[in-house]
């Protein structure tokens, strides 16, 4: 059972975090806290002036609240929501936080057997990684 569990969310299309979820409550132990964090790609710099003013608080903040609503089952939810490359932002959370769990959803591509962020998190973690395929 594990104390401190980090569920990273992908927004694409199909994006359903329900697996994620229900696997972060079966690992957790009595009174475990659960994250989930989204990590929004930067803008590239040249499509930066063509942004309207707050486009970022605004997008953060209903992505903030749509993972809030599909991870309403969990007791004491915390939810983040960065700007950063997801692997790095993964790998710096679970640090900075002392994670003992990521639980994180393998998003393959046809090539591969574990996306590059799957990839990067279980190559790079200091702590348990239960990909979810």
């Amino acid at each position: 059972m594990y104390h401190t569990i980090l569920v990273p969310v992908a927004y694409e299309p199909g994006f359903d975090v329900s697996r994620e979820i229900e696997v972060a409550r079966a690992l957790a132990a009595p009174g475990a806290s659960v994250t989930m964090l989204h990590a929004m790609d930067p803008v590239p710099f040249y499509a930066i002036d063509y942004m309207p003013d707050g486009w970022r608080e605004e997008l953060a903040a209903a992505i903030e609240a749509d993972m809030r609503a599909q991870g309403a089952t969990v007791e004491d939810l915390r939810v983040v929501v960065v700007q950063d490359d997801p692997a790095h932002a993964i790998l710096d959370w679970a640090v900075a936080n002392e994670a003992d769990c990521i639980v994180l959803a393998s998003h393959r591509s046809d090539s591969a057997l574990f996306g590059s962020t799957a990839s990067r998190v279980a190559r790079h973690a200091s702590c348990a990684v239960h990909l979810i395929r």
